[in-house]
């Protein structure tokens, strides 16, 4: 397992070098978001494994991309939104601030900081294995994952559950399976669910933003009737994707 996790750590290593690359050269539309998936990828590799040596530095420094790169990522999503419906001077203006913040991203001292630990995480596990503190790995890392989907279950009985924390919560849970696919005990049917409930939540939660920025950018009236419309659809379509997801994979 532990060659696994080494290797896994590589793999991220070398995609975030790509993304850095893909950023520096401003032609990849792709580049910031795959950035942002990679990191996400990390932090769920990362999150079963706190207390081993070296784990705390590395979440604290893929923090600080994810922290960075949000806003500039919502900025980009909303650009692309608003030239897909013909509002062309309102996406092209963020649209030139998102062409000086790739290379930014790719200079910034918190991705130098990333790159760094990550480069010297895989040294840091083979150390702790020679050190024998890395036995019952594999039952330690289940029962966290295992820990996630019952916060899950939880927020997904709760009758005012919040709609924001249910994502993150989705999140977790679906990257945590892919970080470790050998502990998957999950239900057949959860990760088509939760992509699916991840999906709705991720449309309403755009509308949300959005219509919070309206009250601060006067470019962004025109669409806020579409929006507010948008968003109860999204809410309704959320909450029966939610539902699909209850009834597959949690016991009544």
């Amino acid at each position: 397992m532990i060659d696994r996790l080494v290797a896994h750590v590589l793999g991220l290593e070398v995609r975030l070098l790509a993304c850095q690359a893909r950023l520096s050269a401003r032609t990849d539309p792709e580049a910031l978001h795959d950035l942002r998936i990679t990191v996400r990828r990390l932090r769920s590799l990362l999150r079963p494994l706190r207390g081993l040596p070296g784990v705390e530095q590395l979440e604290a420094a893929a923090s600080g991309v994810g922290a960075l790169t949000t806003p500039l990522r919502d900025r980009e999503v909303l650009a692309a939104y608003l030239l897909q419906h013909d509002q062309l001077q309102a996406a092209q203006r963020r649209m030139a601030q998102m062409a000086e913040a790739y290379p930014a991203v790719a200079k910034s001292m918190e991705l130098a900081q990333l790159l760094m630990i990550l480069d010297a995480f895989p040294r840091f596990l083979r150390a702790a294995q020679r050190q024998e503190l890395l036995k019952g790995l594999g039952k330690c890392i289940e029962k966290r994952l295992a820990k996630q989907w019952k916060k899950l279950d939880e927020a997904l009985h709760d009758p005012a559950h919040d709609r924001h924390r249910l994502r993150l919560l989705i999140k977790r849970v679906r990257y945590g399976i892919e970080a470790y696919p050998e502990l998957d005990r999950l239900p057949k049917a959860a990760m088509p669910r939760l992509k699916s409930a991840q999906g709705a939540l991720g449309d309403w939660h755009d509308c949300w933003q959005w219509l919070v920025r309206a009250e601060q950018e006067a470019d962004l009236q025109p669409c806020v009737a579409v929006w507010k419309t948008t968003m109860a659809e999204a809410e309704q379509r959320a909450d029966r994707v939610l539902d699909k997801l209850d009834k597959a994979c949690f016991k009544p």
